[in-house]
């Protein structure tokens, strides 16, 4: 069997590095259950859903109880999983697990692109062998398979944004070489793609601009134009059209989300300048990282096509105030790309490596240890477990319809994501500045029918204090289960306590659920 792998391997190298990203995306579809972070989960999943089961979950559409108009969210993204899960719904596969394995493979089809896509951006800059180290590097990194099949904005961009650029590349080395296969076309379709990226990420515009700017500086007019045509003619169809058939204005949506952002800059993460260049260090493993932004600065000019619209995007960001780690994601393969071609090329020609090959072997030697745990560590990796499990576990009381959430030792509201409970309850909260007497009171909770049938208590701290204070309003509440964080969950919260570790306590309140599902 080993013979035969390394035999496929030497005649295949390329479909065998492609083997390697399918093998480690599908373990991420089939064991990384939950979601990352807010955005992959409240921003795309829940409202697609709701919206099939005649719901809006967020408020977002124009006559939905609560909304005030358009709040800067593309429908394009979230588009495609209303009629994927509609699709999914007819066929009769309704279980929430199963609905998100079946979206997690639709982005493990598209991660692979990036692979691809990666693999000839390097073939066309550098030798073959590095174009085969890139497109390892695309397919093992130990972030990409975890990332590849969440519902992130700025993951699912990547692919449109490296096939536009891998047309206009390709199309401006043939006119610099004066050789056949010059399309002034192709320059049409790769606005296309990028029109795409910006649909599904509206930052993308810094990069899809730095490429403009690019073949503006490169005198190639009509190629620069060409692309804007096609990105217009993108942008129009996916954003004005379907914001026109939503809100009767074209680009109501884009409208709204750039005065959101001008009007609410500082209200988020605050960070200096230098942010980015930190995360980029820390995340692609030192002293390796240091060696492809160095190859990544040092060829600047030999890749100035791909090279500007990448430093463009970097630098915008890094000027922006609100500065959150995954926004430089879209931009991230290809600077790994340029990033190795550009230090491989340095090495070739360094008086200095070449008398040190083996210093240099050893930096790659604990790239490969440190990032082969991160890897076997974060694939697999169940996210926010215990918020989904405890939505899960509601399955069991289909009629519940309204349930508390009991999280006073924080000031940070850990949304529950009503779309594995299979309906749609609703929920108050109360964190620590709130009163659950005055809640009560607004409630109405001295009528039985308006009291929740579930409380959900987050954390051990004063378990017991906080439980005997809620029974002193809703006295039926009796222990129904722990829900616990997953292995990782724990892990990165002993890291960083500032990372949320969700334990959540249930009890059920007898006074409106009498029986346990079990007993019924």
């Amino acid at each position: 069997m080993i013979k035969q792998l390394v035999r496929f391997k030497e005649k295949h190298p390329f479909l065998f590095i492609m083997l390697i990203g399918l093998v480690l995306r599908l373990i991420a579809a089939i064991f990384s259950k939950g979601f990352g972070m807010h955005d992959d989960h409240f921003l795309v999943i829940e409202p697609a859903a709701s919206w099939i089961d005649g719901y809006d979950v967020q408020k977002w559409l124009p006559g939905s109880p609560g909304n005030t108009g358009p709040e800067g969210h593309s429908f394009f993204y979230v588009g495609f999983h209303y009629l994927f899960l509609g699709f999914l719904k007819m066929l009769g596969i309704s279980n929430p697990q199963w609905v998100m394995f079946f979206v997690r493979i639709i982005h493990v089809l598209l991660s692979l692109l990036v692979i691809s896509f990666g693999y000839r951006i390097a073939s066309l800059i550098s030798t073959k062998q590095t174009a085969y180290k890139a497109a390892l590097l695309l397919a093992v990194f130990w972030f990409m398979p975890f990332l590849s099949v969440r519902n992130l904005v700025e993951m699912v961009s990547i692919p449109f944004l490296m096939y536009g650029s891998l047309i206009i590349l390709r199309q401006e080395l043939i006119r610099k070489g004066n050789e056949p296969g010059y399309h002034k076309t192709s320059f049409l379709v790769a606005g296309f793609f990028l029109g795409l990226a910006f649909s599904v990420r509206y930052q993308t515009l810094f990069f899809t601009g730095g490429i403009g700017l690019a073949l503006l500086i490169l005198r190639n007019y009509k190629g620069m134009l060409t692309t804007a045509f096609g990105f217009l003619i993108s942008v129009v169809i996916f954003q004005g059209i379907i914001d026109f058939f939503v809100w009767k204005t074209p680009f109501a949506e884009l409208i709204a989300y750039v005065q959101y952002n001008l009007s609410h800059a500082y209200e988020y993460h605050t960070m200096p300048w230098y942010h980015y260049i930190t995360v980029l260090l820390g995340l692609l493993i030192p002293p390796v990282s240091v060696m492809l932004l160095f190859g990544f600065f040092r060829d600047w000019k030999r890749h100035f096509l791909l090279f500007f619209p990448v430093f463009l995007f970097l630098l915008m960001h890094s000027i922006f105030p609100n500065k959150q780690e995954r926004f430089i994601l879209p931009v991230v393969p290809l600077l790994l790309v340029l990033g190795l071609s550009g230090w491989d090329h340095f090495v070739a020609n360094s008086t200095f490596w070449k008398k040190r090959q083996q210093l240099h072997k050893g930096f790659w030697t604990f790239f490969w240890v440190i990032n082969i745990i991160l890897l076997v560590l974060f694939t697999p990796m169940y996210g926010k477990k215990a918020r989904v499990e405890s939505m899960v576990y509601l399955q069991n009381y289909p009629k519940a319809n309204y349930f508390v959430t009991e999280d006073i030792n924080s000031n940070v509201l850990r949304f529950p994501p009503l779309f594995y409970a299979g309906h749609w309850p609703d929920y108050d909260y109360l964190l620590e500045s709130d009163s659950p007497q005055t809640l009560a009171e607004i409630k109405g909770w001295d009528k039985i029918e308006n009291q929740p049938q579930f409380v959900f208590f987050f954390q051990d701290i004063d378990l017991q204090k906080r439980v005997d204070s809620m029974k002193e309003i809703l006295p039926g509440l009796e222990f129904e289960i722990t829900i616990y964080p997953g292995n990782m969950d724990r892990f990165i919260h002993w890291l960083n306590p500032i990372n949320a570790n969700e334990k959540i306590h249930i009890y059920r309140n007898k006074a409106r659920i009498p029986e346990h599902y079990r007993t019924k």
